[in-house]
């Protein structure tokens, strides 16, 4: 890799490393996430993380996130207008039922993640034991509640698993913008959150070769990102992202 670029990208990553990237002005799902400072408050943001920034940020902000703690009938009381995208009320209901039960069971979400993590410190052994435990909570199935929580990964996963990855940095790395939330889990074993935006200017940066928006994709990008800081990968995420929001090219 070029020094020049590894150089400028670490500039750029210190730059951004700022809570004024988190504001009216540049909306982010982390802004919300960043004032409950809850792993489950965090998922929810996390998951609903798709699409226009702004909107996604409308959308949480006119959450009641209090409504984890209340009953199942109030939760689908207070939800019936709500819909976002490809959810529906019923899926946002359905939803909030499910991190209740899960939370009511099992309490800690980290708990979950390490029983698949500890094996082989894999962060997607992780992902998978807290995609099943999230269909176990609650049988309810439809086509935007299952494009929510995503799909069990396999062995051999090709889908990128951006917001689930995004989840993890914000529960994980501890900055100006990451919550820091879990102590358990290593920094260095993160897999970068790709999104068009990271996948267009790590191609462009020749950080990326491969020309397929998938999972071989985050590793490869991981893995170049490992050369500047193997400790802390996911620490250039933010800034890339925003480059590539911005239109931006270092």
């Amino acid at each position: 890799m070029h020094k020049s670029i590894a150089d400028r990208l670490g500039e750029e990553a210190l730059k951004r490393n700022c809570a004024l990237e988190l504001s009216v002005s540049k909306p982010d799902p982390l802004m919300v996430a960043s004032r409950y400072k809850d792993e489950y408050v965090a998922l929810v943001c996390a998951l609903f993380a798709y699409g226009n920034a702004q909107a996604i940020v409308h959308f949480l902000e006119s959450l009641d996130f209090s409504l984890l703690e209340t009953s199942e009938s109030h939760i689908a009381e207070a939800l019936q207008s709500s819909y976002y995208r490809f959810q529906s009320s019923l899926d946002i209901q359905a939803f909030f039922i499910t991190l209740k039960r899960l939370k009511e069971t099992h309490g800690s979400l980290e708990k979950l993640f390490l029983r698949g993590y500890r094996k082989k410190q894999n962060v997607m052994d992780g992902i998978a034991v807290l995609i099943d435990m999230l269909y176990a909570s609650n049988p309810y199935r439809s086509k935007g509640y299952q494009f929510l929580l995503g799909t069990i990964p396999s062995s051999n996963p090709t889908s990128a698993y951006k917001r689930w990855h995004m989840y993890l940095r914000w529960m994980v790395r501890c900055d100006a913008l990451d919550l820091g939330l879990w102590n358990e889990v290593r920094p260095q074993d993160l897999l970068m959150p790709l999104d068009t935006h990271t996948f267009r200017v790590g191609r462009k940066l020749g950080l990326i070769t491969r020309k397929t928006y998938d999972f071989k994709a985050v590793l490869e990008l991981t893995d170049a990102l490992k050369t500047l800081d193997p400790n802390d990968p996911v620490k250039f995420d933010f800034a890339l992202y925003r480059l590539g929001q911005e239109k931006q090219i270092l």
